[in-house]
């Protein structure tokens, strides 16, 4: 592998990076779902080594886009809905170190094949978000220890998806702050991003401990390339949140992650 990763796949994983970083701090994501694919067909890592660099580049994103969107995003908002946030982190960030372990268990076919699923099933949500705009309405009753419990339970299945793509969960998290709990699409991009730090970090923590994180000089070389990548656009997107549109890019999104998912399940159905 490391003889591989040479300065063409050093250029690329910088090159994708950039955007993928852009359009995760313009919307709230940690952009994992997108630079799946270039790890594991542009790059050509294992799953099972993709998976835990993805985590790794996505700590990275979510923390520079936290930073650059708290001058337009108020923390007023996220405090409004500290109930939940607290929730979908607690459950998150358990179930998150559980699923590590899970995801090293399968096989690389059966990894493959999940992850292939889930990026279409988070691909339909970003289509689905397009027709049928977000809005301002929470079913959920008031009660703060309601809240809690809800936003746990939703939380261990968003952590659960984090550990088994390397993603950071915010296309579940952010639907859910707005239908479920009454957030407004700005403040739940950035409550996502604070929710999915503590899932992410689990994730990496139980990864390391289970010695699953790759090794060596070109795979630091190529994380080091897609963090720099990240780090760029996740600070120009989360500059540009405040007035930015989305609707375009996440129907693109949308498009690009079905996409993705079928030459994911293809390639390594062929192989």
């Amino acid at each position: 592998m490391q003889n591989t990763l040479a300065c063409p796949f050093f250029r690329k994983a910088f090159g994708w990076c950039v955007p993928i970083g852009a359009l995760g701090g313009l919307i709230g994501l940690g952009g994992g779902e997108f630079r799946l694919p270039v790890l594991l067909h542009g790059i050509g890592f294992p799953a099972k080594a993709a998976v835990p660099l993805n985590l790794m580049v996505s700590l990275v994103t979510l923390a520079f886009a936290m930073v650059t969107r708290s001058r337009s995003v108020s923390t007023a908002g996220i405090l409004a809905h500290w109930p939940e946030v607290l929730g979908l982190a607690t459950g998150g960030v358990v179930s998150a170190f559980h699923g590590a372990r899970f995801a090293n268990a399968l096989s690389a076919r059966r990894l493959i094949h999940l992850i292939a699923l889930l990026l279409a099933a988070i691909g339909c949500l970003m289509l689905v978000e397009v027709a049928f705009p977000f809005q301002k309405i929470a079913w959920l009753p008031e009660g703060d220890g309601l809240h809690f419990i809800v936003g746990v339970a939703i939380g261990a299945g968003v952590g659960l998806v984090s550990s088994l793509l390397g993603v950071a969960g915010g296309e579940l998290l952010i639907p859910t702050l707005i239908f479920v709990f009454g957030a407004d699409i700005r403040t739940a991009g950035s409550a996502s991003i604070l929710i999915s730090l503590g899932v992410v970090l689990s994730g990496l923590w139980r990864y390391w401990r289970m010695d699953a994180i790759p090794r060596g000089r070109g795979v630091r070389r190529i994380a080091s390339a897609m963090g720099a990548g990240s780090i760029i656009g996740a600070s120009l997107g989360g500059v540009a949140v405040g007035y930015a549109p989305v609707e375009l890019l996440k129907l693109l999104l949308g498009g690009v992650l079905i996409a993705a998912a079928a030459k994911t399940f293809v390639a390594r159905r062929s192989e």
